[in-house]
């Protein structure tokens, strides 16, 4: 539940399309919140100013790891794909380990819109930049291996096998490296295929 407090900063920053009063309330929340208020900040993400949307993203990333949950929930509870897409870009830019369920499922989610192929491709770097920094138990991160792999051998978007392809290097397990190797010998996008080439060498070089 919001205090009077925040609920006065929420409102001005809801109202306002000045950047630098958006900031300057966010400072104030940031000093001040509780975790029962983080809600009220994620539902600030449909701001129609571009300017303040990015501010308000970029103080869920700074008070993570407190702020994951409630993007997760906020992301579940949304039917507003461009407010999703924004979840998955925060939450790929965190790279918290609870993430993780939700972002392999948002790389294997069917594209109707480029909106949700930009995601798809988020979702793939942001399970790299997780598996990279917070190594996980096999069985927790094997799936997320598993979907990567099936987007860099088996989709048909050129952009999404790139992202796969770095991410996998990334994790650079046996399994990752193999895979990598595999989408070497079949890939015919001119662009892809260097940048796995690329990524092998340094691997090998590792």
């Amino acid at each position: 539940m919001l205090s009077p407090h925040s609920s006065l900063i929420i409102e001005q920053i809801r109202n306002t399309s000045n950047t630098t009063e958006a900031a300057r309330g966010l400072e104030i929340f940031i000093k001040h919140y509780n975790q029962g208020e983080i809600e009220a900040i994620i539902q600030l993400l449909d701001h129609q100013h571009a300017g303040i949307t990015a501010l308000i993203a970029r103080v869920l990333e700074q008070i993570a790891p407190d702020s994951v949950e409630p993007l997760i929930t906020a992301f579940d509870n949304s039917i507003d794909h461009g407010q999703q897409a924004r979840i998955v870009q925060i939450l790929a830019n965190i790279g918290d380990g609870r993430a993780l369920p939700l972002l392999v499922d948002m790389v294997g989610v069917e594209v109707a819109n480029h909106c949700q192929g930009n995601v798809r491709r988020i979702a793939a770097r942001g399970l790299g930049k997780i598996l990279r920094s917070h190594p996980l138990r096999h069985d927790h991160c094997s799936p997320a291996i598993d979907k990567l792999i099936w987007a860099l051998l088996h989709t048909e978007d050129w952009a999404l096998r790139y992202a796969a392809a770095v991410s996998l290097s990334e994790i650079a397990t046996d399994q990752t490296i193999s895979a990598l190797q595999q989408a070497l010998a079949q890939e015919r996008d001119r662009v892809v295929q260097q940048r796995i080439h690329l990524l092998l060498s340094h691997s090998i070089t590792l």
